[in-house]
This record gives structure tokens, sequence and C-alpha cells, in this order.
């Protein structure tokens, strides 16, 4: 693990200090990964109420210039004619010879010469290095990774809290709009209708310097509903509850989106993007392993790197993602499991020792409200 010292911060670091966090490493950043009041009641308030997380880490990488819309097009998995200016998308880099997922990333679709890339933190230099080797002449990769912050304000109460700020609320989900935001109508805010909880909400892109005021603000607004402010830790049980998959973890540059079960973020009808033909003769034979859901019959909690077996003392794949679900009350995880596998298999996974049983489940673990009007 990186020293402090060689940590990035975020612009709310001492903020963050200021209310007791917890910080742990994140793709090369000092980040929240829990405050005093703990992971499992801010998961909750986001699943009840509404938490703000800071999640400034995400890369941002601005192509831009005539056909930037259409290079990305060629290059990113998903097939961004299926949306319009003012939609986000998300899609996979994958690599062209292999297919494996380099990093899943949202697309923001401003019009045809600017698209806005939000990567995952320790993967944004990759990503932008890849595009500019292949932009073509007039098209420009520009890395905004430490220019700006990006809060998420998750849960059912979202809207009232954006609303009290004075921000726009209740446009469609997937879509964004850029508003003024202080009484002086001061610099823009992007507000995003996307999240990595489940829940309704929104990711907010700040500039730097107002990036303070619009935290202290969205905080005080969001007291009478009970908001929290919430970590990193709780993003990740969150997540794992959805089965959103998280890169490092679930999905690498030796995953490919057919294994991942995110064909569904890949335009199988375009001519060209990167690892096509490698992707598609996969589709065509079937992936050998699929991301699978793992849900406890008794009382274990697995984590990443455990091993899960199908018969005791025989090896069949890792735990890649592992957590207790507050939601649940049990222990989740995901794995790549073999598709020879039985889908109603219940397996075994090694817990310190102990063999736990554990039976396969589609994902989510939980019905997700992320789009709820």
């Amino acid at each position: 693990m990186a020293q402090t010292s060689d940590l990035k911060q975020s612009p709310l670091h001492d903020r963050h200090a200021a209310l007791g966090a917890k910080f742990a490493e994140f793709g090369g950043w000092s980040m929240p990964l829990e405050y005093s009041s703990g992971v499992v009641k801010e998961h909750t308030a986001v699943r009840e109420s509404v938490g703000i997380f800071d999640v400034s880490h995400l890369g941002k990488a601005m192509v831009t210039g005539p056909g930037a819309a259409a290079f990305v097009n060629a290059t990113l998995s998903n097939d961004l004619a299926k949306i319009r200016p003012g939609k986000a998308q998300y899609t996979l880099c994958c690599d062209d010879a292999t297919g494996g997922i380099v990093d899943d990333l949202i697309a923001y679709y401003q019009d045809d010469e600017h698209v806005l890339l939000v990567p995952n933190a320790a993967n944004t230099a990759e990503v932008v290095r890849r595009l500019e080797a292949e932009a073509p002449e007039g098209v420009q990769v520009i890395d905004h990774h430490d220019d700006y912050a990006v809060l998420a304000v998750q849960g059912t109460k979202s809207d009232e809290v954006l609303s009290r700020v004075g921000l726009p609320v209740g446009h469609e989900y997937m879509s964004f709009v850029e508003a003024e935001f202080g009484a002086s109508g001061g610099p823009g805010v992007v507000v995003c209708r996307t999240g990595y909880t489940g829940e309704r909400g929104y990711e907010l892109i700040a500039a730097n310097d107002i990036a303070g005021e619009l935290w202290d603000q969205l905080l005080a607004a969001g007291a009478e509903f009970g908001m929290l402010a919430c970590g990193l830790g709780s993003r990740d049980t969150l997540r794992t509850e959805m089965g959103y998959p998280l890169h490092g973890q679930d999905i690498t540059v030796d995953v490919t989106p057919n294994e991942a079960g995110l064909g569904w973020a890949v335009g199988w009808k375009k001519e060209t993007f990167w690892g096509r033909d490698r992707l598609v003769a996969e589709k065509e034979s079937g992936p050998k392993r699929k991301l699978r859901g793992l849900i406890a019959v008794d009382r274990g909690i697995p984590r990443p790197g455990m091993s899960v077996t199908l018969v005791a003392d025989v090896p069949l794949c890792d735990i890649t993602s592992g957590t207790f679900s507050p939601t649940l009350r049990k222990g989740i995880g995901m794995a790549l499991v073999p598709t020879m596998v039985n889908p109603d298999a219940e397996l075994g996974v090694d817990i310190r020792g102990r063999r736990e049983i554990f039976a396969l489940t589609k994902l989510p673990f939980v019905d997700p409200s992320v789009r709820e009007a």
C-alpha cells in the first residue's frame, strides 16, 4: 500500500477529518472508509433515507473535438447511438486483443464534440493513454482527474435534499443537466441521475473551488432527513447487494464482459469497438465461467480471495467480492463460477478453515430502487 504522503486527497479531505472519518487508500487516493456512525448505519441511511458520499477519486476525462463522440463509439463497448445528448451510458474499455475489461466507466454524452468519461480512479491514466494513442487528428483526450470533485447523494430523500440547495431534480434516469450553484449564480454543477448504490440518487460534478460549499450546503439540507456522511465502506456493501461489479475484484483485464454478465453494455451490432472479434466469438461459443451471486445458508461471511468448492477440498474458484449484507442480515458474495455448475447448486466457501455452505443465486441480492420516478 502506498504511504499516506504519496496519496492524493479530495478537496474535501479536511472536512472528512473534522467529521472523524477513518481513511483508507482507494486507487491512489486517501478517501473516507467510514465515519463515526459506522458502515451499517451509513448503509441503512441510504436504503431508508439519504446519504452523501465523496467520490472525488473517480476519474474525469473529456474527449473533445470534431468526431469525438464517433471516436468514443468506435472504441468503447456500448453504443452511444442508443442515447441522445444529455444522457449518460455505462460502458466498458476492453483490451482489443483479449476482450478483457480494462475498466468500466460512465460516458456522459454532451454533444457530438464533447463526451465526458468517468473511469475508476486506479484506471484513469490507462484509459486516457489508450484513447490518446488511437485518437484521430483533431480529437483531444484531456485528463481532468484532479480538477473536479464528485459528490453522490443517494437514497429515497435525495430529491428533497438537492431541491433544498436549489439544484434540479426529477430528470430521467441516466440523464444529466448543468445548473448554477449559489445565490450569485456561480459556476455550474453537473447534476447526474446516476449512482452505485441501487437507490434513487444523483452524482454531482463540480469544480474543486466550490466543492466545499456544495458539501456543506447538502449536509445542512439533509439534516432534517437524517442524512449521514457515508464512506466507501458502505458504498461497497450497497453495490455488493446490487451485484454491481467492482473493477480490480469482480472484473479485471482477465475477465470479459460475457463472463461478467455485462453483455448488455456491449453494442453487438456496432461494426467496431475494442475487443469486438474476441467477444463476438466468445459470445457464440459461450463463456466458460460467469459472475454469480452466493448467499449464506447459515452464518458465514465471505471475503475476497476465499476458496469456493463444489465438493470439499476440490477448489472451484475464489470469492471476488464478499461482505455482510445489512439489508438481508446474511453473508453475500460474488464469484466467477464455471458454467458447468448447476445454477441452483450449493457451494462451500472456506472461511478460516471451516467450510460454510452458500446457495448460488441470481443477481442482484436486493430489489433496486434506482429507477423509481
